[in-house]
This record gives C-alpha cells, sequence and structure tokens, in this order.
C-alpha cells in the first residue's frame, strides 16, 4: 500500500488550478471544470497528481455501476478530500480512504449514522467531535474499499467486518482523522 496526504491547502487558489490543468489527462480536466469553485476544482486535479505520482504512471478511469472510478488493470486506489486535505490511497488489494476535518460535534448526524454502541463511545469521549469524526472516517473509508459508497444506512456498516486493516493519521493540530481501510490478502490473514 501507498498512500500521500497533503494539508497545504493554502495553494488553493485560481493559479494552481491553473497550473495543474495542463499537466492533467483530458478526462480529468473536463471533470475538473464541471465544478463551479476553485475548491473543488483544485481538489479534483491536486488528487490527480497525486495519484499520477503514486503510480508512477498517468491514469484513465473506468466507472462502476455506483459511479466510482477504477483502473482497468489495476491497482485499486481511493481518493477523498475535505477543507483540511486530500488523500490518495493505491494498493494491490480494494482500499478506501477517508479524510474529514475535525468539526463541532452534531448530535443529530451522529444519530443518522451511528448505532447505540457507537453513540454510547462518542458521547463518553472527552472529545465526543474526534471520536465522532473518527468513526465516520471508518464507514466511509470501508464502504469505498467495497466500491460501493455509501449505499444503505450507516449505523451498523461496521459491525461484523473481517479481512480488512486499517490505518489512521490523526492530526488534532491540523484538524483532521485520516483512516485507510484496506482488504487483507490470504497471505496477510494467516499470519
Amino acid at each position: 500500500m501507498l498512500y500521500q496526504v497533503f494539508d497545504d491547502m493554502t495553494q488553493c487558489s485560481e493559479q494552481e488550478v491553473a497550473r495543474l490543468l495542463p499537466l492533467v489527462s483530458p478526462q480529468r480536466r473536463e471533470q475538473a471544470l464541471r465544478y463551479t469553485h476553485t475548491f473543488g476544482q483544485f481538489c479534483c486535479l491536486k488528487s490527480y497528481e497525486m495519484l499520477t505520482a503514486l503510480l508512477a504512471s498517468t491514469p484513465s478511469f473506468l466507472y462502476n455501476e455506483y459511479g466510482a472510478p477504477y483502473l482497468e488493470n489495476g491497482p485499486y486506489f481511493s481518493i477523498s478530500h475535505c477543507k483540511q486535505g486530500i488523500a490518495v490511497a493505491v494498493s494491490e488489494t480494494p482500499i478506501g480512504i477517508d479524510i474529514e476535518a475535525i468539526r463541532p460535534f452534531n448530535e443529530g448526524l451522529m444519530r443518522k449514522t451511528m448505532n447505540s454502541e457507537e453513540q454510547t463511545h462518542i458521547f463518553s469521549s472527552s472529545h465526543p467531535e474526534t471520536e465522532f469524526i473518527r468513526l465516520w472516517t471508518q464507514k466511509e473509508a470501508y464502504v469505498k474499499m467495497q466500491g460501493t459508497g455509501i449505499i444503505s444506512d450507516m449505523h451498523d456498516i461496521l459491525c461484523n467486518v473481517s479481512n480488512v486493516a486499517w490505518e489512521e493519521i490523526l492530526e488534532l493540530e491540523k484538524r483532521f482523522i485520516c483512516t485507510i481501510c484496506q482488504k487483507k490478502t490470504a497471505d496477510s490473514i494467516a499470519e
């Protein structure tokens, strides 16, 4: 597995978008220009630049029935962004990555997305906003690894999860959490 996290969002500007546009494939350029705001264009272009660096080649995307991009001959990859950063991961096995800004706790959103055990864990934490985002990024990374995105109730998405490995990047000072979920291979399960 290879991954990159970019967290200097001060680079998000019209000038940087203009610099990146000629460096990407026509497919990605078209996708970036569908965004009407600089932030979306920048994230689309910067994540492509990061993916290209990890792959050491220029990718051309295909899309599954859920709209998730993939590469015809692999490897697997996942991309995520938020206002605090951009994250990209590449692997020979299915992989999902999610990056989220740590923000004020929203109890209504928690009740819509977390089961009772997760809610208890969040409420008992001294930092409920951080615990909520930790669980949320796990759920997002997991459904991205599956290639479906959010297509069902999020409450029990992490119940009975097996055969996956987790990696977490917790940046309290920079106010974000990034979680990677990777399908284990038969070799890694035996270890």
